[in-house]
């Protein structure tokens, strides 16, 4: 089973290299590993020159947004399935994508995902938030609930079948496909029972108030699109379950430590 790893960046010379030394270390052999530069003038393709001969494409052009450039990705994508690391995050350890194909193999199913936890950006040990998957059931889409979105792996035939990213969201589009794929067309999906991504602090989906606004106001128009009932109120209870999240990240610390 071929694994194609999707990076998309613009100028994220900060961060991409973390990023592309951690799907570097896997152990999985057979690994595909496209990035997709929106034409970075940060020092980032410099970066990229770096690693040419260990990427099996680099890709630089200007794009229509994130969502755009991740739909090219996949469409160049030859492998049986397709995983994204966004260039601001890194795999826990080098054993993640062997986690990941060893439960396409035994679950048999069409998509996996897993945990993720949130870090401090000059603090990459430091954990805010345990961003956890396991009690997770398609009907919670409905109430704007879904699994950590860098997790998720998924079929390419999944894509070809029920169609990429819908490129006329800003900050949603993953929400989107979620609901398309799992409540819709209940796509089967296994959960593996761990963290395996972190996540630093501020990026798209992580920033200010500004942006939650719009994130709830897609997620609204998301699964609106798709069919589904839903009022801006519903979307507030999903809350107490960061909060939850939240609290278990300070005990996350509190157990690494330990």
């Amino acid at each position: 089973m071929k694994v194609t790893i999707i990076t998309v960046v613009l100028n994220g010379a900060k961060t991409i290299r973390s990023t592309i030394e951690s799907v570097l270390s896997q152990t999985y052999k057979d690994i595909e590993y496209i990035i997709i530069d929106g034409q970075s003038t940060d020092g980032t393709i410099e970066i990229l020159n770096e690693y040419k001969d260990k990427i099996d494409l680099i890709l630089s052009e200007q794009d229509k947004g994130l969502y755009s450039a991740i739909n090219k990705g996949i469409e160049l994508a030859t492998g049986d399935v397709i995983g994204l690391i966004h260039s601001d995050d890194f795999y826990l350890d080098n054993l993640v994508i062997q986690r990941i194909a060893d439960e396409f193999y035994k679950k048999k199913v069409d998509t996996v995902f897993a945990d993720l936890i949130y870090v401090k950006n000059n603090n990459l040990e430091k954990v805010l938030r345990y961003y956890s998957a396991k009690n997770f059931t398609p009907k919670q889409l409905t109430y704007g609930i879904m699994p950590p979105h860098p997790t998720f792996f998924v079929k390419k035939d999944i894509f070809n079948k029920y169609g990429y990213y819908k490129t006329d969201y800003t900050i949603a589009s993953d929400y989107e496909m979620f609901v398309r794929l799992l409540y819709i067309n209940n796509v089967s999906f296994s959960y593996i029972n761990l963290p395996i991504i972190k996540m630093r602090i501020g990026g798209l989906s992580t920033g200010g108030l500004k942006s939650k606004i719009l994130c709830n106001i897609e997620v609204v128009r998301a699964i609106r699109n798709n069919g589904i009932k839903v009022n801006h109120i519903i979307i507030f209870k999903k809350y107490p379950i960061k909060i939850l999240e939240i609290i278990k990240g300070y005990l996350y610390n509190f157990l690494i430590k330990k």
